[in-house]
């Protein structure tokens, strides 16, 4: 195997050099290893990019919006659609029962009866999951019609820890399955057991890994058509691929792949492994527009985004080590359990499976213990999200190194050295099957402590300890992969489901190169880049081979399946495109090169291979002066076929299709090269805490990179630095956080908490090239490396710092102080009658909003208790009632259109008085249901007279969930304090007989401390 890859290299190691020695000839400047400005920045700066809301639709073209399950966990009773139909401006509501007549569920990656479908069918799973979608005239109308669907629900069991999951009584989420444990394997490489009953010492760590996502500044988009006559259905999406999802979309819509035609934009705002999800709204939207009979577009808000789109997989993982004295590693256990939401929606558990080959990392270990279980909870659906699968596996190796170093007493530097692989043992195969193609650990560890400056930041903690601060050092040392090998998924089977499905492999990758009549070359690409800069590389590429400059090569990255040349493996993700898309081009052109060397040199009576590209150019490579114009050669293979040399076909057109061969199918003990090269990245980080504020301030921190020959050194940096940002947003910033009823928490971003530029330092970028023989270019993936890297190299610092085991992300001032056995001073003593308080608190209700104090009215407790008890004024007072009705004695049903947050709906509500005490005190509850989301509260007033009239006191709590918990956490505890205010100053005007002052009725707060109204 290894001796079929030499050629490879060898042969554009030989392309290079001579390029490079001709170039030397000429004056020509090479463009590879240089840092070009991007090509793409200038559209995007002047905003003149086209994404997919910029592209025009077709006359007719409707606009969906999407009603979602507020509830965890729920059957489906029964959906009304009518009212919304009735509408003017809707043409159709799509509901459960059309897809199950027009759509099949989604394949599923393990062989388990589990049905997802791209809409709730019966039962919803999870916060957002779709129920119906409104195709409208307008995105207004649409919106507006949601509220006139009527949806019964009957709450069923929640779980939202994957642990608990797995309990015997956990409520079951598939019940076909039987089970949340929906894949449970083992795999045991080498002898593990005798080594671990021999071994000197064992450490061993519990680690948790919080669920997290990116924020990509463009959501999802979908613009898709039913075609008439049996056409299928065309689309065009953001969608980043990897298309392997084609055919899954292809087969849940029942059409063949040719009759899905899937198109992609010129540009996308981001996606960081997000934008896989929007295959599952492709096929809903596709759905949408056969219901309706027209285009249909949609375009997710944020709101809709967080909530629903996708997230990292949130894991448990236990691991241990059997260690020598000295440290050495010689075997490690895993167990691991994945949380992947309420399906199991492909490609997963590509998030266990893609990292499966190296479990070891970095580390000489030959013996392997793992057991990993995918388990099912109430969450929404995990995906693909940057570096996936990385930040969950290193969280839980780079821990364990270094408490190793802590239990043992010894350098955690010294540790992590003494167990890496030798330099000269590369290409190295790992005992799970990975084969690292080349690097150099040891001369990376030591670059990155002299370059940069290890030393003084152990001086400097040892200074700030010396005063009483608090500071730490951590390291993390990780192997990148790039290039994934399409057959890993397959791991999680058995090798005899496998052996019965066929095998799967590879990394299919194509480029095409076509130079038109008069030199022009243009590029395309089986990339879907999100933001990179892949047109500005391959254009530095294709210039390179071909004696040009990049201005002159046009690359086109929008993709269309119905005629782009395209494998399951195309798509962005896994760091593919340095090493495979641009390695791919680099070949394509190469052929184009190798035909034109043809032509030039019948027409200049020489040989082929005495002919150098340079300067838009081909020279005699003796005599430079012995020349042609490129476009002239290039315009022979157009204008003038019949001269060109025999046997040679006209046009200059290619298309190369490339894999690498040592990425084969996982065999009959689970070994699997999961992918095709490897990179290195080894970090440092020094910080301090801050014992008052618990915040973190990272003083230094250090990355080095190995990712082979460097194409674009900017760009590559850039790639670190995003990176680096959102591991940093995950190690001390983001997280998912869901109630014990299923509702989701963080649905805005005051809540869910990206790093900004004032959170991220500027971290010190180093890189190193150990260049891949397996690669056409010798080049390696970089862009997901930070993103496995920094959440625990910065969790190591911290623990380094409080000198803590458990370390839990994101390490909020809320966890340091815990972490610190710190507690918050007392707040300030304040009247609780002149300033009601209204602390936020989760509860099983998911935002539970617990409020207490009381307040002087001017007015008698019989003037309030009589306000209370009248519906007629009720009637009279309410903002936005279209409708109040007295169900029976103090219990009544009100239909109000109200605003939570950033979004208005229609609640029914219904609001019942009990516990009566006249004049001195009631219970008050009630509970309301709308599009947003439901809520239920009950509490007790309690009144008593004063010298100047009354008090009233209260007491209560209320629990919000679907939008409203999503949007509410810190809206709903500012507004509440000033709502109480307002609403006890107006009930005692009510009271005392003062006219109601617009807007300010004492019936919308109590609706809105109800989590119905604002």
């Amino acid at each position: 195997m290894l001796q079929k890859e030499a050629p490879i290299l060898d042969c554009s190691t030989t392309v290079l050099a001579g390029a490079a020695a001709a170039s030397a000839r000429t004056g020509a400047q090479k463009h590879i290893g240089r840092s070009a400005l991007r090509v793409e920045d200038t559209p995007l700066l002047t905003g003149r990019g086209s994404f997919v809301d910029d592209v025009g639709v077709k006359p007719g073209t409707l606009y969906a919006a999407i009603l979602r399950s507020p509830h965890g966990h729920a059957q489906i009773r029964s959906i009304d659609t009518s009212a919304a139909l009735r509408l003017a401006g809707v043409r159709a509501v799509l509901t459960g029962a059309d897809i199950k007549h027009w759509a099949t569920p989604f394949a599923v990656g393990v062989k388990q009866p589990m049905e997802h479908w791209c809409m709730a069918i019966e039962r919803v799973r999870y916060v957002g999951e779709p129920v119906a979608v409104v195709m409208a005239e307008s995105r207004y109308i649409a919106e507006d019609a949601l509220e006139l669907i009527s949806v019964e629900y009957v709450k069923l069991g929640v779980v939202v820890d994957p642990e608990q999951a797995l309990c015997p009584d956990a409520p079951v989420l598939h019940d076909a399955v039987g089970t949340n444990a929906v894949n449970d394997r083992n795999f045991r490489y080498g002898d593990p057991e005798s080594v671990f009953a021999s071994a000197e010492r064992t450490v061993s760590i519990k680690v948790h890994y919080p669920r997290n996502s990116c924020t990509p500044m463009e959501c999802f988009a979908v613009v898709a058509e039913y075609l008439s006559g049996g056409d299928g259905y065309d689309v065009l999406s953001n969608f980043q691929g990897p298309f392997a999802l084609h055919p899954v979309m292809a087969r849940a819509l029942k059409v063949p792949g040719a009759k899905l035609r899937m198109r992609t934009p010129h540009d996308s705002g981001g996606s960081f492994g997000t934008k896989q999800a929007v295959s599952t709204y492709v096929v809903l939207m596709c759905l949408a527009s056969r219901k309706a009979g027209a285009p249909v577009k949609w375009i997710e808000d944020r709101l809709e985004h967080l909530v629903a789109a996708v997230s990292a997989t949130n894991r448990v993982t236990t691991i241990e080590a059997a260690v020598q004295a000295d440290g050495e590693i010689l075997a490690l256990r895993y167990h691991q359990i994945d949380d992947c939401g309420a399906y199991l929606r492909a490609p997963e558990p590509a998030t266990f499976y893609r990292m499966h080959g190296m479990l070891t990392g970095a580390y000489k270990v030959r013996h392997l213990d793992v057991r990993n279980q995918v388990v099912l909870t109430n969450k929404t659906p995990t995906g693909l999200v940057r570096g996936f699968g990385g930040p969950q596996m290193y969280f839980a190796l780079e821990r364990l190194m270094q408490r190793i170093a802590v239990e043992l007493d010894l350098d955690p530097l010294d540790v992590i050295a003494r167990n890496l692989i030798e330099a000269d043992a590369f290409p190295y195969l790992t005992p799970a099957g990975s084969l690292y193609d080349s690097g150099n650990y040891q001369a990376a560890i030591s670059q990155a402590c002299k370059e940069g400056g290890l030393d003084e930041l152990l001086a400097r903690r040892e200074q700030v300890r010396a005063k009483g601060g608090v500071y730490g050092i951590g390291y993390a040392m990780i192997v990148e992969p790039s290039i994934s090998n399409m057959g890993y998924i397959t791991t999680a089977l058995t090798p005899d489901e496998r052996a019965k499905a066929g095998p799967k492999n590879g990394a299919n990758t194509s480029a095409t190169i076509n130079i038109d009549g008069l030199g022009s070359v243009s590029v395309m690409i089986d990339s879907v880049p999100q933001g990179q800069g892949h047109r500005t590389v391959v254009a530095q590429v294709v210039a390179d081979a071909l004696g040009l400059e990049p201005d002159d090569i046009v690359v086109n990255t929008e993709h269309d399946t119905q005629k782009d040349g395209w494998s399951i493996a195309a798509g962005n993700y896994s760091s593919r495109f340095a090493g495979a898309v641009a390695g791919t081009v680099h070949l394509a052109a190469m052929k184009v090169r190798e035909k034109l060397a043809l032509i030039a040199a019948d027409t200049l009576r020489v040989s082929p291979n005495e002919l150098v590209f340079a300067q838009r150019k081909i020279f005699v490579q003796s005599n430079p002066e012995h020349k042609l114009a490129f476009h002239r050669v290039a315009g022979n293979a157009h204008w003038s076929p019949a001269t060109l040399p025999s046997g040679m076909e006209p046009g200059l057109r290619e298309t190369v299709f490339w894999t690498p061969p040592q990425l084969v199918a996982p065999d009959e003990n689970d070994v699997i090269n999961s992918s095709a090269v490897y990179g290195l990245v080894f970090d440092i980080c020094g910080l301090e805490v801050d014992r008052v504020t618990g915040k973190v301030r990272i003083d230094r921190y250090i990355t080095l990179h190995d990712a082979g020959k460097i194409l674009n050194p900017a760009l590559a940096d850039g790639q670190s630095r995003g990176g680096f940002a959102q591991g940093v947003g995950a190690a001390l910033l983001e997280e998912f956080v869901y109630g014990d009823d299923g509702s989701f928490l963080s649905g805005t971003f005051a809540d869910y908490l990206v790093p900004t530029s004032c959170e991220v330092p500027d971290p010190m970028i180093l890189h190193m090239e150990t260049p891949s023989p397996f690669t056409p270019l010798g080049t390696k993936g970089i862009g997901e490396g930070n993103n496995m890297s920094t959440p625990v190299c910065i969790a190591n610092a911290v623990a380094d710092a409080l000198g803590v085991a458990d370390i839990r992300l994101p390490l909020t001032p809320s966890r340091i102080h815990a972490l610190l056995a710190t507690t918050d001073p007392e707040p300030s003593p304040m009247s609780q009658a002149s300033h009601p308080q209204a602390p936020v608190k989760k509860s099983k209700g998911g935002h539970a909003l617990h409020m207490s104090g009381a307040v002087d009215l001017a007015a008698t407790p019989e003037q309030v208790y009589a306000v209370l008890l009248s519906p007629d004024a009720l009637a009279r007072v309410v903002p936005g009632c279209r409708g109040l009705t007295l169900i029976s004695e103090n219990h009544y049903r009100a239909d109000v259109t109200i605003g939570i947050g950033l979004v208005k709906a229609r609640y029914l509500a219904q609001v019942r008085l009990s516990d009566l005490d006249p004049p001195h005190g009631l219970s008050l509850g009630g509970s309301g249901v709308s599009s947003l989301g439901s809520a239920e509260g009950n509490g007790r007033l309690q009144l008593e007279p004063t010298p100047n009239g009354m008090r009233l006191s209260y007491d209560y709590e209320v629990a919000v969930s679907g939008k409203v918990a999503a949007v509410g956490g810190r809206m709903l505890e500012g507004a509440a304090k000033v709502v109480l205010k307002q609403l006890f100053e107006q009930l005692g005007r009510q009271a005392g007989g003062d006219a109601a002052v617009p807007g300010q009725s004492w019936w919308r707060h109590l609706l809105n401390l109800l989590g119905v109204s604002k």
